[in-house]
Formats: structure tokens, sequence, C-alpha cells
């Protein structure tokens, strides 16, 4: 399990966390939402060791993981998606699904979640060779998820997703989601989609100027008039 306690950061003097607490158990699909600014990505940061922390723990299987450093976080078996796909352009698909298995020495078993991969998302099979930024926004988030998969990740984090991504896309997207959890991998969802995000998860969590506000099952907080009214679009 995953187990986030107490956990604050600030920006300077902005404190961009205030304490969140939160269990991601195995297998689970944990979804955070909340509008811009709430601390969502701060959150999936802060775990990956990419911020500095001003309080709180991350512990993983009781291992503490503040003071790792980022690799030793991936190495661990936790991995991001990070907001705005962030791929390598000049590189070929390929070459970006290699760069996600990097820290990974047997090269049979890499070379076999790169044919998983490819089943997950067969244009890029068919475009291996092809240079990453020459692919639409939806196939470079699938890249995107791709490479973390190369990883072979226990806990995959996943930032924003569907941002601007074509419906076409953000249906197939969530449709990963799904797939990669029924394979066994645990998924901690941060999305503004929420009505999606919900609808996927297990739990989720309201996050609010860096405090969890509302917290329950995917299905009570999509019937939770709260929130539908604030995050829904509903009045």
């Amino acid at each position: 399990m995953l187990s986030i306690k107490n956990l604050s950061v600030h920006y300077g003097g902005i404190h961009a966390l205030r304490g969140i607490s939160f269990d991601v158990p195995a297998g689970g699909i944990i979804t955070l939402i909340g509008a811009n600014g709430a601390g969502k990505s701060t959150t999936l940061n802060a775990i990956m060791g990419l911020v500095k922390t001003s309080g709180g723990s991350v512990t993983w299987n009781g291992k503490e993981m503040l003071r790792m450093p980022t690799k030793g976080v991936v190495k661990s078996g936790i991995v991001l998606v990070p907001e705005g796909r962030r791929i390598f352009p000049n590189l070929s698909v390929d070459e970006n699904l290699s760069l996600g298995a990097y820290a990974r020495t047997n090269k049979d078993e890499v070379e076999a979640d790169r044919e998983r991969v490819f089943g997950l998302f067969p244009r890029l099979k068919e475009r291996h060779k092809q240079k990453a930024g020459t692919f639409s926004g939806g196939e470079q988030q699938m890249l995107a998820v791709g490479r973390a998969l190369m990883s072979k990740p226990t806990v995959l984090m996943m930032d924003e997703p569907s941002l601007g991504l074509a419906p076409i896309f953000v249906s197939m997207i969530f449709d990963i989601i799904r797939q990669i959890n029924a394979a066994g991998v645990t998924v901690l969802l941060v999305e503004q989609n929420a009505k999606a995000a919900l609808e996927v998860a297990d739990t989720g969590y309201v996050l609010e100027t860096g405090a969890i506000i509302f917290s329950g099952s995917g299905k009570e907080l999509l019937n939770d008039e709260r929130v539908r009214r604030a995050y829904l679009g509903e009045v």
C-alpha cells in the first residue's frame, strides 16, 4: 500500500499542500479531483521526489520514500505519466519506449513488455520508427502511457491524461486505465474530467486549496450534490 500522511508542500509563501492524508490500496484506482491550483499535481510530484516537501511522510509497503531520489522511486515500482505528456519529440516511438525501461536489465522481459504496450496501443506498433513529435496529442498520450508501462510499475500515477484530447481519445484513455488496472497495476489518477475520473475510480478525494475536503467511493462522490455542483457542472 502507498500511504500519504500529513503531506505538506510550500512554494515560497504559498502553502500548496496542507497536511493531506490518504491511502492508495494495492489493486485499486484512486482519483484526486479539484480545481486548478488545488494541489493535485503537487501531490504526485511530491510522491515522485520532484518537489521538496515541508512535512509529512510517503510510505510504500512501510518504507519511507520522501528522502529517496526520483530514480529510486521509479525502481521501487512507482511511476508517473506527467501532465503535458513530456515525450521526446525528436526520438522515435521505439526510442521513447526504451527510455522508459532504462532502469531494467532483463532484455527479454523488456521486449515482452514492449509487445504488451503495442498490444494496448496498436497505433504505436504501426508507427514504431516514426518520430514522436509528428504525432497528434492523443497519440503522444498513448506513447507517454506506454513509456511509463515500460518501467514495469506496480503503481502508475497519471497526471491529467485526458487534458486537451479529442473526445475519442479521452474515451480510449479511460478504457486503457481500466485495462491497466485489470492487469494488476494500481492507479493513482489526477484528472480535471471529474465525471470520467469518478466513474472509473474505486475511491476519490476532492482537493481544494491544498486540503482534502471530501472523500468517498467514486459512485458516492458522483451522487454527492456538493461535488455535482462544484465539479460536474450541474445545478
